[in-house]
């Protein structure tokens, strides 16, 4: 596409949750608005029903198909696939019937995107146990669109909060599994994969420190032999390719670090090792980047929020931050490719 600025897909996330409150108040924001052309997909019900708890109104133009779209910056068009119905499920309330639904939506605008006719998606927050009750049989969200995609290898999530970018060497398995995944050649690929991500998002020779598994970085093997065999080895080699990336550092004090000595990026070994760290510098603030795929995806770093569901008290401010964070990846990679 020749646009200069994008058309960006949004889905509502998960209609048991917070999704469709998050997308109607994020876009009461012209600043927002404004940044590209934007077609939600969904339920007109389900965005009727995000109007209600919050309080307030969109104003969008229903279209039947992307090709009714026109790149008029600011516009919000609407796609309705009239595909769930708020009789069938609760809010707050873990629903099959809403994940199924959440899965094929998000299946349908990943299709516009392989067929380049939007250059983005923001989704509102889902739930992976949903989408797995509902026939969506994926490891988690990320394997899930690297099949739509036909995407084989490079992928990993990636969170950004403020100047601060997170990613895991594993992420959705479980912790008893971890160590069987960390091998050299992982953590080489992931260390590439954080490099290339953070160049692509316009910063120059970033920062990248890599954490320990585990505690006290192992203590030359006492406590196990993770580093010396697989995180040193990996980190060296990366050093050696001009990849400026240090470490194997404690987990316990690696926050601690950003104050005396700051870094870009955060490779972790496993999820809680770097989530719980950065939610707590930023709950509201963080956003979720499927990187490594043929079209950039983002969504709010938090989940669907049960608990508040329908309440009218959700935080946009993550959803904001998801926004911006899919129009300026979106921005940079056409530039890169200009200049390449």
């Amino acid at each position: 596409m020749s646009n200069e600025k994008p058309i960006i897909a949004v889905t509502l996330g998960d209609a048991t949750g917070i999704g469709p409150e998050l997308i109607v108040k994020s876009f009461q924001d012209d600043a927002i608005r404004n940044l590209a052309t934007w077609v939600i997909v969904g339920d007109k019900r389900i965005l009727s029903q995000g109007e209600t708890i919050a309080g307030l109104t969109l104003d969008v133009e229903e279209v039947n198909t992307i090709d009714q779209v026109e790149n008029n910056v600011g516009t919000l068009y609407f796609i309705d696939l009239a595909n769930l119905d708020p009789s069938e499920y609760e809010l707050g309330v873990l629903s099959s019937e809403s994940g199924k639904v959440t899965g094929e939506t998000l299946k349908y605008v990943l299709d516009l995107a392989k067929k380049k006719q939007v250059e983005g998606v923001i989704y509102g927050p889902l739930n992976k146990e949903a989408l797995h009750r509902g026939g969506h049989h994926f490891q988690d969200e990320l394997h899930f669109f690297a099949d739509l995609l036909d995407c084989k290898e490079g992928f990993s999530e990636i969170n950004v909060m403020e100047d601060l970018w997170v990613t895991r060497a594993t992420s959705h398995i479980a912790l008893k599994n971890v160590s069987d995944y960390i091998t050299k050649e992982r953590i080489t690929q992931r260390i590439r994969f954080a490099d290339e991500t953070l160049r692509n998002a316009g910063i120059e020779n970033p920062k990248i420190v890599v954490s320990a598994l585990n505690p006290h970085a192992g203590e030359g093997g006492m406590l196990g032999n993770e580093e010396i065999d697989f995180i040193i080895p990996a980190i060296k080699e990366m050093q050696e390719e001009g990849i400026n990336v240090d470490g194997p550092y404690p987990a316990d004090t690696l926050f601690l670090r950003l104050e005396k000595d700051p870094f870009d990026c955060l490779l972790a070994m496993y999820h809680d090792q770097a989530q719980t760290g950065m939610k707590l510098l930023g709950f509201n603030r963080g956003v979720t980047m499927s990187g490594g795929l043929p079209i950039t995806l983002t969504t709010p770093a938090h989940g669907t929020a049960f608990d508040i569901a329908g309440k009218g008290i959700a935080d946009p401010g993550a959803t904001k931050e998801a926004i911006k964070m899919v129009v300026k990846m979106n921005s940079n990679n056409k530039e890169s490719k200009i200049t390449n």
